[in-house]
Order: structure tokens, then sequence, then C-alpha cells
């Protein structure tokens, strides 16, 4: 069978202002009709460079060599108006961040009608009845409601369904995805990867899968790419790829996966944080002339941590798990009662909470959002010195930032840096560091690995392994991640609509699962649930 998409020593350079860079290094594949292959690597490897450039979406800076073939088109000689009517109608594309893609200021059903109408004849009542039933193909539920919703109203995975169900549109005869799933729920992950699989086999589509999960592409993919710096090191069909990898660099992603199990402490450890009857309300206000909701996101929770015991709290997007956190340390309000070391909480005042911040502190899920773009390294890991240890002079506040830096294993050179110049893997260290140059007893690590790629995940995870070793450290580890947090966690707390379902040690929690709802979760990770 010839090739639909046809990629022959494909390199795109970016002329910029320090000098040329080459992000795509004579590049070639193929995509058969009804296939699915997965182009995989880390941040930077130049696999979402190699998407943008098959649709002309690169800037003008860009310089492409080699050739595009398309359906016997030769796409890199096109006029932009040929290609313009290619996207879309030929080629449709989903990219990783729906917000990003979908107009705020516009409802779901004139974002669809915009595309049916630029690229069909479809009009009126007609163009209506089509974005109806493609609302409905994809799995949106009360369509004829969700219509009329801006993306804002809808949650995640449901944005990503509307962006497949423009993709779709035109009935294109490849689709490319760009990260689909990399921002979404596992179950909501496995619902979208069951869906392609549908409109795959309805429309005979092509799918382009852009990934650096590579335990996705086990599932999901006929072949599989393999990219690195630029340079496609390996290709071929999955299974072998996956069962005998040639190249280094493959072996490394496959095998970038958090293992081990942590130890559970001794019963008799002391307890550093109990939580009983925990509750967590939010009031809106929804008229004027009405009265005002209360919405419950956290519901009557108990929850003991023993000193050196990592507690692993997973569960879906509105399951209530960072709510719950943030209200164990008192950055939300709550009910209940909330003793960290016997000293109870929720009586105090942020005055009077001031002085035990310095004892547990927070590492957020995304670092660039969580340091200050205007400050540097050094800066941004001093300030709590300053707020917490004013007795410190300026080079003992520099000496402290100097250790932290060393122990999450980043040159204290760089200190003088700003967070734009650092990797995400970086970022995340740095905020570890900021966090630890305070000498905390515990750390509320909330969803710390979500954004990384899968090796830079295990290098995160390694370190605070480490760091809890070495000092004796507590952590309450959020996230929906669930590889990690069983390579983590010794207990584990599973979370729905602001409830516990289930509870107790790791293992026994991924080996024998008692309740459906945290079946579907570790099924829909792919974990295997034999220890």
């Amino acid at each position: 069978m010839s090739a639909l998409l046809e990629l022959a020593h494909l390199s795109v350079t970016f002329d910029l202002p320090t000098g040329p860079v080459t992000a795509v290094k004579d590049v070639s594949l193929e995509v058969k009709a009804g296939e699915t292959v997965a182009l995989v690597g880390e941040s930077g490897s130049g696999k979402s460079v190699t998407s943008t450039a098959i649709m002309r979406l690169l800037p003008e800076l860009a310089c492409i060599e080699g050739e595009i073939r398309f359906d016997g088109k030769t796409l890199t000689k096109l006029k932009d108006r040929d290609i313009r009517a290619l996207r879309g109608n030929d080629i449709g594309m989903v990219f990783q961040e729906p917000m990003t893609s979908l107009n705020p200021m516009h409802r779901i059903e004139r974002q669809i009608r915009e595309v049916l109408e630029k690229h069909t004849k479809l009009r009126g009542d007609k163009a209506r009845a089509r974005v109806l039933e493609l609302l409905t193909q994809v799995g949106i539920p009360e369509p004829e409601r969700r219509m009329n919703s801006y993306p804002h109203e809808l949650s995640g995975g449901q944005r990503q369904r509307v962006v497949i169900a423009m993709a779709i549109a035109c009935e294109p005869k490849l689709l490319i995805a760009d990260e689909p799933t990399t921002a979404l729920d596992v179950t909501v992950q496995a619902q979208i990867l069951e869906l392609l699989g549908e409109l795959q086999a309805r429309y005979g589509l092509a799918i382009l899968f852009i990934t650096h999960d590579l335990n996705l592409v086990r599932h999901v993919a006929d072949r599989v790419c393999v990219m690195q710096h630029g340079d496609l090191v390996e290709q071929g069909p999955t299974r072998e790829v996956f069962a005998s990898p040639s190249h280094d660099y493959t072996r490394m992603l496959l095998a970038a996966e958090p293992d081990g199990v942590k130890a559970p402490v001794a019963d008799a450890a002391p307890v550093v944080l109990d939580a009983r009857d925990v509750h967590v309300r939010f009031t809106t206000k929804r008229h004027l002339f009405r009265p005002d909701e209360t919405f419950e996101a956290v519901r009557g929770i108990d929850l003991r941590v023993r000193r050196g015991q990592t507690v692993g709290i997973v569960g879906e997007s509105g399951s209530g798990k960072s709510t719950l956190g943030r209200a164990l340390l008192r950055l939300l309000p709550s009910t209940g009662q909330i003793e960290f070391d016997e000293m109870a909480l929720q009586p105090l005042d942020q005055k009077a909470l001031r002085p035990l911040r310095k004892r547990f502190q927070v590492v957020f899920q995304d670092p660039f959002g969580s340091l200050s773009p205007r400050m540097t390294v050094g800066e941004i890991i001093s300030e709590g010195l300053k707020v917490h240890f004013p007795e410190l002079s300026r080079r003992e506040r520099e000496a402290r930032v100097i250790e932290a830096l060393n122990e999450v294993k980043l040159d204290p050179a760089m200190r003088a840096r700003y967070p734009h110049e650092f990797s995400g893997g970086q970022r995340q260290r740095i905020a570890i560091a900021r966090a630890l140059v305070l000498k905390p007893e515990f750390l509320l690590l909330d969803e710390p690995t979500s954004a990384l790629d899968r090796s830079v995940q295990v290098t995160v995870v390694n370190l605070l392994r480490e760091l809890q070793k070495k000092h004796g450290l507590t952590y309450v580890f959020i996230s929906h991640d669930l590889s990690v947090v069983r390579a983590m966690s010794d207990t584990v707390l599973v979370m729905k609509d602001g409830a516990v379902v289930e509870q107790g040690p790791s293992e026994a929690i991924f080996t024998a699962p008692r309740v459906d709802y945290t079946k579907k979760l570790i099924e829909a990770s792919f974990i295997d649930r034999v220890a």
C-alpha cells in the first residue's frame, strides 16, 4: 500500500538572531491510510516541529528542506491558498491544550460551524445539524445544550472532544494528534484514545500520534518513530521496537518508568499531621434574587500522616485532592480538626500561622507558574529565609541557598539566572530547593511531576526519595499519575467527588483494589496489578 503521508529528508532550521538552529534533521517517515504511527520523544526532540511543518504552520523564520508529500501532492510546493484548503478538509489537527486552540469568546457551535462553512457548502440548519451530529459522535453529553456553551464551561476532556469534533468535521484522511491526552486524567485519557480508535474505524483515518508517553504508544500505535534532538533515531512496528529496541535512547525511554516500593513506616512513628472530619465548602452567587449556592468540594475526610511516611492522594480532576491538600495547610478555609505536631491549626489566624509555615512547605504542579520570572533563582530560594529567618546575614542566606541547590543537584553557579533559562525538570528542582531551604518537616507535593517528560519524572522521583531518606521528611503526594504514586507512596487515598472511596497500603490498593472506581483508574493507567 502506498503512503498517504511521506516525509523525505525533512529538515527544519530556524534563523534566530543568535544564529541558525536546526530543530528537525533529515527525517524520513511515512503514514499509510488507516494506520496509526506514533512520533515519540522528549521535549525538544523536534516531534511537534515536524507536525507543524506538515501543516505548514511554522513561522516565517523557519526554513524547510526536503519534501512533504500528502496524497500525491507535494505540500512544500503548494501556495498558501491551496494549503489552507487542505487544512481541516483533508488533514485535521488536534493540539495539546484545547483552551489555547478554542476561542474563549465564541460558543462551541460557532467554532465548529466556522470549520464547516470554510470547507463545505453546509449552512443554516444543515450546518447546525452537522455540529450536533459531531458533538454526539465525540461523546459530548447533552450536545444540544453544550452547543451554546463557552469553552470555559466545559471540562478538560469535553474541550478536547470539541477540538476533535472540529478536526474531523470534514472527514479528513489524516489526523495529526499532538499530545492530545497529556493534560487529561487517566480515565478521560482512556476515553479519548477509545474515541480516536472509533473514529479511525468509522472514517478510515490515518493518525499521526505525537506523544512523549511510550506507555500509550504500546496500546495505540501500529508503528513507532523515535526522535531525539531533531534526529529520527529509530522506527519500526511497535511490537518489534518495544520487544527489541536498537537505539540506546529508545531503551532509555522504555526504562524511564518510576519503580520500586516504599517501605511503610512503623506504627509507633509519631503523627505529624492529624486531620479529622475535614470539609471544604465554596459559596457561589448564581443570581441576584436567588439564594447563594454551596458546593462541597471536600466531604468529611480523616487523614493521619506519620513522620517519614508518604501518603499518596489520587483521583480525577474535580475529585477534591488538591483542595484537600491546601486545606490541610490552612491555605483554604475548612471545618473539622487539623493538628500539626499535636498543635491545632484551625483556631490560629494567619499571623499565628506564619511561624509554623517554615515547618510545612508546598511544591506546586507548574514550576514555571510558581516561580517569579522577575527574580533570579538565588532570590527566589532566599525569599523565604528573609521572612522566616530575618536574623541571617546576607552571606549566611547565600550559603543556605548554595546548600539547597547542591541538595537538588543543581550547580549553585547558576543561581544568578532566571527561571526561563532552565528546563522544566530544572525548574521543578528549583521549586523543591525553595521549599527545602527552610528545612521543613512536611512537604505537600501537588502534582510535582505531571508537566515533565517521563525520564525527568524518574529523576525527580528519585531525588524526592533521597531527600526524604536523608532528612526524615514527611510527604503528602497528590497526583493523577498512578505509576508515580505507586513508586512514591506507602499509603494511598483514592478520592472521588470530594470523598475518600478507598484507602490503604499502596501495594494492597494497586494489586487488589476493592472499589470499582479504583479498578477503573488502574485499568485506565495501563498499570499491571501484579506486584
